[in-house]
């Protein structure tokens, strides 16, 4: 009877959705019938009169093209005002009243701004991260937003790359599950709500694999890894009903991205069935001709050609289809496509009901940066950083005595963001220094002393200071600083050092080839340890740093990454331990630049080297380990948890017969607290080589002081499937290992049996 009712349910809601579908294609199709191609081709140009801008090209002429019908969407301007006085132009002075889209990059929340989605990742919290996105699309959709070009999923496997902050890491399955989330989260049950986000998911594809770590950079790697690692994610927010996707900046098999057929229409459209609208990133449409792909009027022929509907800035579309149409090099069909797409993501955003839905001063006045948000986003933070290490059980700090508060960080506001918080006010943001006064009270003194600059390097301060002063100098001279610090340091109980990198020494065009702290900062620590004091290291990075002399002599070392508006809240929060520390590190810590790229999932040589005996002959280093300073997987808690008794219910699985696999996770420690336990698995002999572990479950448990849980994860063969050389998802019989444990380095294991 369930059967037959939910085969009833699915029935009546396909035939709704048809109905819908049905009345979408008819108003679009009408709408069509009266517009010229001039018009049409408008519809694929989305514009910036400059704010946000990533690039150094800002539209021109915005408010004339726009009542010419030459605009088919704006991003760079927020609020309800600005954006109604657009909004205005195209549906009261353009001839056929077609609204625009607006939309920004609201990456880690819009005023109210959360942690960085790095940050994000290490909750591995796919509740809280879906709760992130659903109030970052409230706000920006009463800021009148329709659209985010949000979430990035790249896998990032080198932390010299900027754009690590954006995204969830090194793992596939850990990001394809906040993919999804993300998706959901700012798209809601409803793109019509007038509190949805319609998604776009970035940058399509692979762009996370640039060579060097180096932005804009060229891509190069074999379509098994593709599929395998880098796609997944992508796959998960196309499946999750992702609503755009944005072209990447790097080639795919010699084509750049945004003009790859194989890319657009042949994985994107027919393989994954993607009907939503793709765009360009900013200019990467004219940017072919740099490739060598040919002049604008070639490269834009090639995009149409390729499967890109709108394109961002560059305005080829705009400037050369209309020659093209006429010289064969692109059909009316392809146009026509390209301009459905556009205006069915306008109809399922319910911009032709009411082109203003989403302009509300009085609900932005109430929704942004209201309690409500700030303590989500406090929340959220907490549950981001990583305890790294905890020498002595230095943390939690006690709330009395003497704390030197230590660092160029310590009191500051505008770092506290991170990078792409467009719309963020750092004056609205909480410094460490404001959050430890706020959560220990008066009984605790505090010393406080800058001791150093973020940095004394001109060059990259220059660099980092383009949107503004995140770098500033002081006029006093170093030594000067640092004896202050020294001073402070003792006279003090014990000393929080913060240090790290500026906001935007990450992010976009933000590549690092020496990803240490920087050596002002380094100068200053190196001192505070001499005084013989312990010292907590709070650090602010957007990823992952070499800190092996830090691990080496630092008592304790908490990584808050870059963690929003209520970013000193929390950090006083955990120092002090009103919340116990829970993140778990999405990405690798290398122990040099050396070893770079270092990830957990790695494959054997056929020379492996154990770390036992001689590593003569074997695929080593002489001067360093193989292993990472801190692996995938790793953060400590200021309790301690065990685990055993890890058993299947049976040691065969088969397509017909999943396996459960049981183990106890116990509070062994004097705090409560979360600890997320993961399960890997290896396939021990197969057709394509695999790697040494790959992440296939975890879940979040809560346990008490001396609580100890079951816990239980079903696996089936679909988590056993690999690519194989046809590139297709196999389950292939045989030995599997399967660990469990609180990282990717310390873990239980057990040995399965597949068969058919």
């Amino acid at each position: 009877m369930r059967k037959q009712f939910m085969a009833c349910f699915l029935l009546i809601a396909a035939i709704h959705i048809q109905a819908q579908d049905n009345k979408m294609n008819g108003f679009i199709s009408t709408l069509m019938s009266k517009m010229t191609v001039d018009e049409k081709i408008g519809q694929l140009n989305l514009v910036t009169p400059g704010g946000a801008v990533t690039g150094s090209v800002v539209s021109q002429d915005v408010d004339e093209k726009i009542r010419q019908g030459k605009v088919g969407g704006l991003f760079g301007i927020t609020g309800p005002e600005k954006v109604r006085q657009a909004q205005d132009i195209a549906v009261q002075h353009s001839r056929l009243h077609i609204p625009l889209l607006f939309g920004l990059d609201v990456i880690h929340g819009l005023e109210t701004v959360f942690p960085i989605p790095l940050a994000m990742s290490c909750t591995w919290d796919t509740v809280l991260i879906q709760k992130s996105a659903r109030i970052a699309a409230a706000e920006a959709s009463a800021d009148g937003l329709d659209w985010t070009f949000s979430p990035m999923v790249d896998i990032a496997r080198d932390p010299r790359w900027g754009r690590v902050a954006e995204g969830s890491g090194e793992d596939p399955c850990l990001g394809s599950a906040i993919a999804a989330a993300m998706v959901r989260g700012y798209q809601g049950k409803d793109l019509a709500q007038k509190d949805a986000l319609m998604a776009c998911v970035k940058h399509f594809a692979l762009y996370g694999a640039a060579e060097a770590g180096r932005e804009y950079n060229t891509v190069d790697m074999s379509r098994i890894k593709m599929y395998q690692y880098y796609l997944p994610p992508y796959k998960a927010a196309v499946d999750a009903g992702v609503g755009s996707v944005m072209t990447s900046f790097n080639e795919i098999d010699g084509i750049p991205a945004t003009g790859n057929k194989w890319l657009l229409t042949d994985l994107l459209r027919n393989e994954w069935k993607f009907k939503g609208l793709v765009v360009s990133d900013y200019t990467s449409l004219s940017e072919m001709t740099a490739h060598g792909m040919g002049d604008l009027q070639t490269v834009s022929a090639l995009a149409m050609n390729a499967g890109l509907d709108m394109d961002m800035v560059a305005e080829g579309y705009l400037t050369t289809l209309k020659q093209s149409l006429k010289k064969g090099r692109v059909t009316e069909k392809q146009v026509d496509q390209a301009c459905r797409r556009v205006l069915e993501a306008k109809y399922k955003l319910g911009l032709f009901t009411d082109p203003y839905r989403r302009m509300n001063a009085e609900r932005a006045s109430a929704e942004i940066l209201s309690a409500t948000n700030r303590n989500a986003a406090r929340e959220t933070a907490e549950h981001s950083f990583v305890l790294l290490k905890n020498g002595e059980q230095v943390l939690p700090l006690k709330k009395s005595g003497t704390i030197a508060l230590i660092g160029p960080l310590a009191s500051n506001h505008r770092n506290m963001l991170g990078t792409w918080s467009v719309a963020g006010d750092p004056s609205k943001s909480v410094s460490v220094l404001e959050g430890i006064k706020n959560v220990a009270g008066t009984s605790v003194n505090i010393l406080y002393a800058k001791g150093a600059n973020i940095s004394d390097d001109s060059v990259l301060v220059a660099h980092t200071n383009v949107f503004g002063p995140e770098i500033e100098p002081e006029t006093r001279k170093p030594e000067d600083m640092l004896n202050e610090a020294v001073a402070a340091a003792e006279k003090s109980d014990v000393v929080v050092a913060v240090l790290g990198e500026a906001a935007d020494m990450t992010g976009e065009s933000s590549s690092r080839a020496d990803i240490s702290i920087p050596e002002s900062q380094e100068t200053l620590l190196k001192a505070l340890v001499k005084t013989g004091k312990p010292v907590v290291l709070v650090l602010f990075n957007g990823r992952p740093l070499t800190l092996e002399w830090e691990n080496q002599h630092v008592n304790a070392i908490l990584d808050a990454w870059f963690g929003g508006t209520e970013a000193g809240n929390a950090i006083a929060d955990v120092l002090f331990g009103d919340y116990n520390p829970s993140g778990k590190l999405s990405m690798s810590f290398p122990v040099s630049v050396g070893q770079i790229p270092v990830y957990y999932n790695a494959k054997n040589t056929g020379r492996p080297y154990d770390g036992k005996g001689s590593p003569k002959f074997k695929s080593d280093y002489l001067d360093i380990p193989n292993d990472p300073l801190y692996p995938f997987g790793y953060g400590l808690s200021y309790t301690h948890f065990s685990y055993s008794g890890l058993v299947p219910d049976h040691t065969q699985i088969s397509p017909r017969h999943p396996i459960q696999v049981k183990l106890t996770v116990s509070n062994t420690g004097n705090y409560d607290g979360e600890e997320t336990v993961q399960l890997y698995i290896r396939d021990m002999v197969a057709s394509v080589t695999q790697p040494v572990k790959e992440l296939k479950k975890f879940q979040k448990v809560w346990l008490k002081k001396g609580e100890s849980k079951e816990v239980v994860f079903t696996l089936n063969t679909d988590d056993l499937k690999f690519v194989n050389s046809q590139l297709h998802w196999v389950y292939e019989p045989g030995a599997f290992k399967v660990f469990v444990g609180g990282n990717s380095r310390d873990v239980l294991e057990i040995t399965l049996n597949g068969i058919r």
